[in-house]
C-alpha cells in the first residue's frame, strides 16, 4: 500500500478469536495458565521425571532418570533391577512430595520389548497410597 493510502484512524481492529473451552470447564483466574494440582501434580511430575533423559534439560543436567540408557538392554531380570535402581534413584532425588514404598520391574509376559515398572509411593501431604506402572519400551 503506498504511503499517500493510509487506512483511515478510526478503523475498528479486527475481531479476536475466543479461546475454545467446553462448558464445564472453568476459565483459569486473571487469564493465568492453568496448571494440576494435588495428586494428579504429583503423578504428572513423576512421568516428567521418568520420561526425562539426564543431560536433556539444559539448566539442570542432572534432572529425570536414566532409563533411555536401557532401550537396546536384553528384557532380562538384569535390565530390571537396573530400571528398579534408576527410577528408585531420580524419584527420591527429585519428587520430594512422596514417600517411595517399593519399585519393581519385571518383564511383560505377552509382549517381548517391554518392561512393566510398578511403582508404589504414598503422597507425603496427605499420606494417601497410590500405584503407578510406568511401561517402558525397550528395542
Amino acid at each position: 500500500m503506498p504511503e499517500d493510502e493510509k487506512p483511515p484512524v478510526d478503523e475498528e481492529p479486527p475481531e479476536q478469536l475466543e479461546d475454545e473451552q467446553s462448558e464445564d470447564e472453568e476459565p483459569p483466574e486473571n487469564k493465568e495458565i492453568a496448571t494440576a494440582v494435588g495428586e494428579q501434580s504429583v503423578k504428572e511430575s513423576i512421568l516428567i521425571i521418568l520420561g526425562t533423559a539426564k543431560g536433556e534439560r539444559v539448566m539442570r543436567p542432572n534432572f529425570g532418570c536414566g532409563l533411555n540408557e536401557l532401550v537396546f538392554a536384553p528384557n532380562d531380570t538384569t535390565t530390571a533391577a537396573m530400571a528398579t535402581e534408576y527410577v528408585t534413584t531420580a524419584l527420591q532425588t527429585w519428587e520430594p512430595r512422596i514417600k517411595l514404598e517399593e519399585v519393581n520391574a519385571n518383564p511383560d509376559s505377552r509382549e517381548s520389548n517391554l518392561l512393566n515398572i510398578d511403582i508404589n509411593y504414598s503422597i507425603i501431604a496427605t499420606n494417601t497410597k497410590r500405584n503407578l506402572v510406568y511401561p517402558f519400551y525397550l528395542v
